[in-house]
C-alpha cells in the first residue's frame, strides 16, 4: 500500500525548522476537535465527526483484570495538569476512599421503598427487550467481572442520587444516569490524554460550549453539577437531533453528531436500515451504547447474572450550601468537620486550595455535615477565609516572577490587586493569595501525586532523574528521543497530553535512560536532523506497523503521539500526526 505523506506540508516545514509541538491528538471526550481550546458554534458542535474513547471505564476494567491475574493496576487516570502539581502528595491516597464502602448512602435494612435502585429502574425507557451479539459480549464480561459493578457502585454512590434526580426531572431515560460508567468508571477525576475531563468527559471546547469555565483556580469540567447538567443538556440536544431516538444520541455523544448522519446517509442511499444497531460506525461507537445496554440489564434484574449490587438508599449524599465567597478548602473540610479527600471528593473540580474568587460561591458538603458547617461558617470573619501575604516589590521583580515564586499566575495577581497592564514598581504593595494549611491537607486538590511520581520516576523507577529546559523549537518527540524514553512517559512525569503544546523556558522533569554523553549528542544533533511534523490519513490496508516502517519511525512512537491503543485498527480517513526525518521518508 503507497502512502502518501502531505508534500506540500513537508516541504513548507523544510524551510521553517523544528516548532513546538501545537497539534492535538485528542482521542477522547465528549467531543473531539481540530482545536481543543475555541469556542464552538451549535451547528459545529452537533455536526461533529470526531471520535471520542471513554477512557476511565477502559482503565478500571483493565485493573479489574489485572487483580484476577494478580499482577495488580493502577484503577485511576492521570490527574489533570492545570491541578496544582504541590498539592498532590496524598492524592492517590484520598482517592482511594472513591473505591471504599461509604456506609452514608447504604440503606443496611435493605428496606425497597429507601432502596435509589428501584426508583433508577423506574426510569428504564429504552427497549428493555433488545439483545443481540454486541450486548451480549459485554453482559459476559461484566458478569464475569462482578468486582467491576461493585467498584463502580461504590465510587458512584456519592453522584447517583442527584444524577438520577436530574434525569427524571428532565423526563430522560433513567439509563442514562449510568452513563458516567460508560465514561470514566464514575471518576470525577479522569482525566484522558486527549484532555478529555471529568465524570462525564468534556473536551475543553466543548465544556466551554456548554458554560463550564476553566481557569487557573478551578474546571467546571470536573465539577459534579455543572458537568450533570451541561452533559444531560448535550444528550437532550442529540435526542432533538435524531428525531428522539437515544440509541443514536448515545452514538452522537460519542463520536459526534456528523459521523452518525453521515452513516444514516449511506444506509439510506443503500436502501438499509438507518436504527443505531445497523449502522457502520466506528469500532468504539459501536461497543458503546451495548456497554450501557449491559449495565442497565445487569442493574435491572443482578441475580440473573450472578451480580450483588450494593444498595443505595434513595436520599441525597450531599447538600449544596451558599459561602457566599472565596473559602480556603482546608478550612471548609475543618468547619464541616470532615477530611479534606472528602471536601475534594464533592468538590473536584478545584485546581488550587482554595475555592475560585469568581464563584460560583457554593459548597458541596455531606448532608450530615451540613448543619454543622452553615453554622460556623457564618461565625466566621469573611476577612478570614483565605489568608493573604503582603509582598513588598523589589528591584529586579516583575509580576511573572512573583507569581511563579508563590506558585499563582500573573493573572490572579493582576485581578487581586487591580492591576493593569503588567508593569509593577519597586516598593508597591500586592496582595498574593496563600494556603493555610500545609501542602498535605489539600491532597486532591492536585498536584503532590505528580511531585510523587517525578521522585520516583513513575511507576518504574528507572533511569536517571533530570531537569530539561524546553527551547525554542523542542517536541515531546525531540526531547523523549533524546532520553530514550516513550513520549507518553514524558507527558506523563510532568501531568500533561502528549498533544499539548510545549512552552520554552518550562522546566521538565525526565527519568532520563540514555548516557549524559548521548543526550549531549542528541541535543546538540537534532537541529541539524530535518525531522518534520506531518499529516496522515490513514488508508484502508494501513497499519501501524505499515506506517512505521514507511516512515522509519517506532510503532510506540506513533501511538504516543496520537494516544492510540496499540490493540485497536486504525479506521480509513482516520488522521495521523507523525514527526519524521524527511531525508529518510518517502
Amino acid at each position: 500500500m503507497k502512502v502518501q505523506p502531505f508534500i506540500a506540508l513537508l516541504a513548507v516545514a523544510a524551510f521553517s525548522g523544528c516548532a513546538a509541538l501545537d497539534g492535538d491528538t485528542r482521542q477522547n471526550g465528549a467531543d473531539r476537535d481540530d482545536d481543543p481550546d475555541r469556542v464552538l458554534s451549535e451547528a459545529a458542535l452537533l455536526e461533529s465527526e470526531k471520535l471520542a474513547v471513554a477512557v476511565g471505564d477502559d482503565v478500571l476494567k483493565r485493573a479489574v483484570e489485572a487483580k484476577l491475574d494478580g499482577t495488580g493496576e493502577d484503577a485511576n487516570t492521570e490527574l489533570d495538569g492545570a491541578i496544582d502539581p504541590s498539592l498532590k502528595e496524598e492524592a492517590e491516597k484520598a482517592r482511594e476512599r472513591l473505591d471504599t464502602a461509604n456506609s452514608e448512602v447504604r440503606d443496611s435494612e435493605g428496606t425497597g421503598d429507601m432502596d435509589l435502585w428501584i426508583r433508577l429502574r423506574s426510569l428504564y425507557q429504552l427497549d428493555p427487550d433488545i439483545t443481540n451479539r454486541r450486548i451480549e459480549q459485554q453482559l459476559s464480561w461484566y458478569a464475569r467481572h462482578p468486582k467491576y459493578i461493585e467498584r463502580v457502585v461504590e465510587r458512584g454512590s456519592r453522584y447517583l442520587h442527584h444524577i438520577v434526580n436530574e434525569v427524571e426531572a428532565r423526563g430522560l431515560p433513567g439509563e442514562l444516569a449510568l452513563l458516567p460508567i460508560v465514561e470514566s468508571a464514575f471518576d470525577p477525576f479522569a482525566y484522558s490524554h486527549g484532555r478529555a475531563s471529568g465524570m462525564w468527559q468534556f473536551i475543553p471546547s466543548t465544556g466551554k460550549y456548554f458554560g463550564l469555565k476553566q481557569s487557573w483556580w478551578h474546571d467546571q469540567r470536573r465539577d459534579i453539577l455543572a458537568s450533570t447538567d451541561a452533559a444531560l443538556n448535550y444528550l437532550e440536544r442529540l435526542s432533538n437531533r435524531f428525531n428522539g431516538d437515544y440509541m443514536l444520541a448515545l452514538a452522537a455523544y460519542n463520536s459526534g453528531g456528523g459521523t452518525v448522519s453521515k452513516a444514516i446517509r449511506k444506509n439510506t442511499n443503500r436502501g438499509k436500515p438507518t436504527d443505531y444497531w445497523n449502522l457502520g460506525l466506528p469500532r468504539e461507537t459501536r461497543a458503546y451504547g451495548p456497554k450501557l445496554i449491559a449495565l442497565a440489564k445487569i442493574f435491572e434484574n443482578p441475580e440473573a447474572y450472578g451480580v450483588t449490587l450494593p444498595k443505595l438508599s434513595d436520599e441525597p449524599y450531599f447538600e449544596v450550601v451558599d459561602i457566599g465567597s472565596q473559602i480556603d478548602l482546608a478550612q471548609a473540610a475543618e468547619l464541616a468537620g470532615v477530611d479534606i479527600d472528602e471536601i475534594y471528593l464533592l468538590n473536584p473540580s478545584y485546581n488550587r486550595w482554595a475555592t475560585s474568587p469568581e464563584g460560583p460561591h457554593r459548597l458541596l458538603v455531606p448532608i450530615t455535615n451540613a448543619p454543622r458547617f452553615k453554622e460556623r461558617l457564618a461565625a466566621l470573619d469573611t476577612n478570614s477565609r483565605v489568608a493573604w501575604q503582603n509582598y513588598e516589590v523589589k528591584s529586579g521583580d516583575t509580576l511573572i516572577r512573583v507569581a511563579n515564586r508563590y506558585g499563582t499566575t500573573p493573572a490572579v495577581l493582576q485581578e487581586v490587586n487591580n492591576i493593569d497592564g503588567h508593569l509593577i514598581r519597586i516598593g508597591q504593595s500586592i496582595l498574593i493569595p496563600t494556603a493555610q494549611g500545609g501542602s498535605g491537607n489539600y491532597a486532591l486538590s492536585a498536584s503532590q501525586r505528580l511531585a510523587k511520581k517525578q521522585a520516583s520516576g513513575g511507576s518504574s523507577g528507572q533511569g536517571k532523574r533530570v531537569e530539561r529546559k524546553v527551547r525554542s523549537g523542542d517536541t515531546f518527540w525531540d526531547i523523549a528521543r533524546e532520553h530514550k524514553v516513550s513520549v507518553r512517559q514524558l507527558a506523563s512525569w510532568n501531568g500533561m497530553a502528549p498533544g499539548d503544546p510545549l512552552m520554552p523556558g518550562k522546566t521538565l522533569v525526565v527519568w532520563s535512560q540514555a548516557s549524559p554523553q548521548t543526550t549531549t549528542t542528541a541535543s546538540n544533533d537534532r537541529n541539524d536532523k530535518m525531522v518534520r511534523k506531518v499529516g496522515y490519513r490513514v488508508r484502508s490496508g494501513d497499519s501501524l506497523s505499515v506506517i512505521a516502517t514507511r516512515f522509519s519511525v517506532a510503532i510506540n512512537d506513533i501511538a504516543g503521539w496520537n494516544d492510540l491503543n496499540k490493540a485497536r485498527y486504525l479506521q480509513p480517513g482516520q488522521n495521523l500526526v507523525l514527526y519524521v526525518d524527511i531525508r529518510t521518508s518517502p
